[in-house]
């Protein structure tokens, strides 16, 4: 690489290229952005970066690059993203902090970092993510951290130890911790009860004392909670009940004791529960997590009962407590009495029985429909049938290339949406015959952006779908009506944009196996009534098993699929990826970007050198039916604008995964680089490389 002493950008992405890097990057001093991740370089950080003051972007993460991390910096007011994870970097951290004092995220985890946590940390006045994680750390944390305003914090699997010395109260915009695999041994701060927005809390495999406060409970946006192999003991408190949110919870290998509050049955959400080697005892709360849970999450425990695999029935359990306790002469006694009292019942069956038979011979007799319903819900084919009146189009709120849907209410006052599918040969054979293997699995999804799936009902004359009733429809009705369109003011749009995002990653990354939509558009973007985003119809999505990487069924809506199925019908999760860049710049736009996306793509290939941007100013990209965004959402747009072209990169390669375009879009905006911050809102380009 030659004559790089100009350059204000320089991308090595996902190449594959190894060998050191060039060490004369920022000779120049001019270089604003610099990335050079999942490759396998070795060797040293460039050496000129020290002095190159004008950085605002730095991504190294996933290579093999090594040596002293201690002198590889220098002065950098301006840079506010680094990523040095995955290496085998070492030395300290020992850095004059106060020099980076537009420095949001730092992440330097799974290296061989030394030493204590610097306190001079505090001195970075608006960092908002950190992760030390899988390093050689020791020490206790500084209580300078504390000064920060962060939203991630990620410790795990390093050696610290000690108590947490600043007041975790400070940290009221945490939603990420992680202490994991550490060596703290003080009791759990009820402080964390103040830090209302956390979502992840990992304090696992520590030494953690005493018992699990109740304060926890007042931790309403947890979805994951986990306080395994510690030293806790007592009972777990009731208060953990009220955590409606919480989707994972792991409690295993600590000395908890007692019964498992009645209060749990009210985690609905709850999918994944560890219980696992404590002293725990009596039944088991009859929810779908605890009764469809592997035995290993609730082995090793005193005297658990209910209905799961590898537990005794509590009232088999109780039977033999009572038969041990008693002496021969009161057994023989138990035993008669038993007999007796089941021969009452037999005779008390057969009566009943027998009335119902005469009643339903009486009656018109119903067809029995095979179907899938959701646990503890009321759900009735026939009701079902009765709210639409068998499929009246008066209850139609929408069409689609599968199926019809309508708005059912039923006796209940409770709102769903249920898809009918187009009776044809091919959906019978194919849809509804796979859909049939996977529906329990889909069943259990639990997310806030993705639409709840109640049921599903097969029927030679009815076949379909039973959602949850998304107040405004589609997100392309919604852009389509002038309206409403209006409403939907930037911060919405910003935050409609964020929960597709966490629903695609929640789907590929969380689920087990994942699970690829194939058919992310406008259409199967659902908003409420706060204009909030729902995922929606699973018709055409499918499990991403080991044996079908390649599908030989098209799916997908034209327009938002992946121009790499023009050639091949390998579907994987960058398709979901490219649909989502389409979906993110249509939400900007107001309006399906195709035009937009098709001259992008026609200058790119007629370009003689690769342009850094495409001179197309911001505000003539964003919706004109709204006003220009304030400086704030402004930066907001100009960050997921960058985003959107990375997932509409033409290799699928080098487009993101959800999950990191989830985390660039969940963290803070970052201070927006110089280039844009020193321009009014007008000329402000629209970047097709995104940054990092």
């Amino acid at each position: 690489m030659n004559n790089l002493t100009h350059l204000s950008f320089l991308q090595i992405g996902s190449n594959r290229l190894s060998g050191n890097l060039p060490q004369d990057v920022c000779l120049g001093g001019l270089l604003s952005y610099f990335g050079a991740l999942d490759n396998y370089f070795t060797g040293p950080i460039p050496k000129s970066l020290k002095n190159c003051s004008r950085l605002v972007r730095l991504r190294l993460e996933r290579n093999q690059l090594n040596g002293n991390i201690s002198e590889a910096f220098g002065t950098h007011p301006h840079l506010y993203y680094m990523d040095l994870s995955d290496n085998e970097l070492h030395g300290e951290l020992s850095w004059k902090w106060e020099q980076f004092s537009n420095l949001t995220t730092f992440r330097i985890s799974g290296n061989k970092i030394s030493g204590e946590i610097p306190a001079a940390l505090g001195k970075a006045p608006r960092l908002q993510a950190l992760d030390l994680s899988s390093n050689q750390l020791v020490g206790r944390i500084p209580k300078e951290l504390g000064n920060l305003k962060l939203i991630i914090l990620e410790l795990n699997d390093n050696k610290l130890s000690g108590d947490i010395t600043f007041d975790v109260a400070s940290l009221s915009n945490l939603e990420r911790l992680g202490l994991a695999a550490n060596n703290f041994s003080a009791s759990i701060l009820k402080q964390l009860s103040k830090c209302s927005r956390l979502i992840f809390l990992n304090i696992s495999k520590n030494r953690f004392t005493g018992i699990i406060p109740a304060e926890t409970g007042s931790l309403q946006s947890l979805q994951s909670l986990d306080l395994s192999w510690n030293s806790l003991m007592g009972d777990i408190t009731p208060e953990l009940g009220q955590l409606q949110r919480l989707e994972v919870l792991n409690l295993s290998h600590n000395m908890l004791s007692g019964l498992i509050p009645t209060s749990f049955s009210k985690l609905q959400s709850l999918t994944k529960v560890d219980v696992s080697y404590n002293k725990l005892e009596g039944p088991i709360p009859d929810i779908k997590a605890f009764r469809e849970a592997p035995f290993e999450a609730i082995r090793n425990n005193t005297n658990l009962c209910g209905n799961a695999t590898g537990l005794e029935a509590c009232a088999a359990l109780m039977k033999n407590k009572t038969v041990h306790k008693k002496g021969p002469k009161v057994v023989v006694f138990t035993v008669f009495s038993l007999l007796g009292g089941l021969l009452g019942l037999m005779v008390c069956f057969l009566i009943f029985f027998q009335r119902r038979r005469n009643k339903r011979l009486m009656e018109t007799p119903q067809r029995d429909v095979p179907a899938r319903w959701c646990p503890g819900g009321e759900l009735r084919y026939e009701d079902i049938i009765e709210a639409t009146e068998e499929f009246n189009s008066k209850y139609c709120i929408g069409t689609g290339g599968y199926g019809v849907v309508y708005k059912a209410v039923l006796p209940s006052e409770q709102v769903l949406a249920v898809k009918k599918f187009h009776q044809t040969a091919e959906v019978e054979m194919t849809t509804l015959k796979a859909f049939r293997s996977e529906i329990d699995v889909l069943m259990c999804i639990r997310h806030r952006n993705i639409v709840k799936l109640y049921g599903f009902c097969s029927h030679a004359k009815h076949s379909f779908l039973v959602y949850e009733f998304v107040e405004r429809g589609s997100l392309r009705k919604v852009l389509n009506d002038e309206e409403q369109a209006a409403k939907m003011d930037w911060d919405k749009r910003i935050n409609l944009i964020k929960g597709v995002a966490n629903a695609l990653s929640y789907m590929h990354h969380d689920c087990s196996p994942s699970i690829i939509h194939r058919d992310i558009s406008s259409n199967n973007v659902l908003l409420d009534s706060e204009y909030e985003a729902h995922v929606s119809d699973f018709g055409t999505a499918r499990l991403l098993m080991p044996d079908s990487s390649n599908w030989t069924s098209f799916a997908g809506t034209f327009g938002y699929t992946a121009p790499e199925l023009a050639y091949t019908m390998k579907v994987d999760e960058k398709c979901d990826v490219y649909s989502f860049g389409v979906v993110t710049l249509e939400v900007m736009m107001g309006k399906h970007p195709g035009d937009f996306i098709s001259s992008l793509m026609f200058s790119a290939s007629t370009s003689s050198s690769s342009p850094i941007c495409h001179n197309t100013l911001l505000k003539d990209v964003l919706d004109q039916r709204l006003p220009p965004p304030e400086i704030k959402p402004a930066k907001g747009m100009a960050h997921v604008a960058k985003l959107a072209f990375a997932c509409l990169q033409t290799d699928p390669h080098h487009r993101p995964t959800m999950r990191q375009v989830s985390t660039e879009l969940t963290s803070r905006w970052p201070p927006l680089p110089k280039l844009f911050s020193t321009m009014e809102l007008e000329d402000i380009q629209v970047h097709r490389n995104v940054i990092g």
